[in-house]
């Protein structure tokens, strides 16, 4: 198979080129010419460089190709620049699905969000709930759930197009939680908020096999929800701390995280500074659940991952 990676340099994105080539396929990579390629090293595959809403770009790198998987977003919390966001996540991802469609690729997977759902208010949920929040929380939700409706139109006419929803995405390199667990082994972690706050868990090598199962076995029009399971930050850090000895951070007082993402948020504005905490940060910490069942990966894709313990566990080490 000869298949497509956008966002290669990526975290799911790497992780996917070295998943295929290890199974003799061959990978083209759309990377942007200023990308960080540092985690592609000793990867073998052919790099296309231009923006994701290229679509010269996207034609040059889609010719030929039997699968495209479409990993490329702009994820980020609290300040951002919206326009660049919806440049990417949905300007970019409708230029994807308009060069697939026009070139006839075999196969499509989308890398959504569990996002998309919108706050489950705690109820656990599966593909086939109706997103009943009315708002947004950010401009990332906002982005990435306008793009998951135009990867449903474009299916709707026939696009062999394929959406997995992953739920928090961890490993040893995880952009995201890694910076945090490293600073927490090191013991200079001592306090954190939101200790009751529910994550969804599921280690990156785990989220590309079920892209890659996707390719081979979902239908196209369907969505994959994938999540190896679920527990609170609080019992994250306690798990982490009996397998280190690392004492887990104290909770933080929720009514003085609420008052620094307050003054935090306009002095970063001012500054076009990326604050810890900010007023969106402070939502989804407090406000915000969204809550996952993985079954029909399980059955239809035949998705069998690590558990969540063994998820923590391997990237403790």
């Amino acid at each position: 198979m000869k298949a497509l990676v956008t966002g290669a340099n990526g975290f799911t994105g790497s992780h996917l080129v070295k998943a295929l080539e290890q199974r003799g396929d061959t990978v083209v990579g759309l990377v942007r010419k200023s990308s960080n390629l540092d985690r592609l090293t000793h990867c073998n595959l052919q790099l296309v460089y231009g923006d994701i809403s290229d679509r010269n770009a996207l034609q040059t790198a889609m010719t030929g190709v039997d699968w495209v998987f479409h990993t490329a977003a702009y994820v980020e919390l609290g300040l951002v620049d919206a326009t660049k966001m919806e440049r990417v996540n949905v300007e970019g991802t409708r230029a994807v699905l308009e060069l697939a469609q026009a070139v006839g690729v075999s196969k499509l997977v989308y890398c959504s969000t569990i996002g998309v759902f919108g706050d489950t208010k705690g109820q656990v949920v599966d593909e086939t709930f109706q997103r009943q929040q009315t708002d947004f929380s950010g401009a990332y939700d906002r982005t990435k759930y306008q793009a998951q409706q135009l990867v449903n139109q474009f299916a709707a006419q026939g696009l062999p197009v394929v959406s997995v929803l992953p739920s928090g995405i961890f490993g040893s390199d995880d952009p995201h939680f890694g910076p945090v667990l490293k600073q927490f082994l090191k013991g200079g972690l001592k306090v954190w908020a939101g200790g009751d706050r529910i994550t969804g868990i599921v280690h990156v090598d785990d989220l590309v096999a079920a892209i890659i199962l996707a390719a081979e076995k979902g239908k196209p029009g369907e969505q994959y929800i994938i999540s190896a399971g679920e527990l609170t930050t609080r019992e994250m850090f306690e798990f982490i701390s009996q397998q280190t000895g690392v004492p887990a951070p104290a909770e933080a007082p929720k009514p003085l995280v609420q008052f620094a993402g307050n003054l935090l948020d306009p002095i970063g504005r001012l500054f076009n500074w990326q604050p810890p905490l900010s007023r969106e940060r402070v939502h989804y910490i407090y406000d915000r659940c969204v809550r996952v069942d993985a079954t029909k990966a399980r059955t239809e894709l035949g998705w069998n991952p690590r558990s969540v313990p063994e998820t923590l566990r391997e990237i403790v080490r």
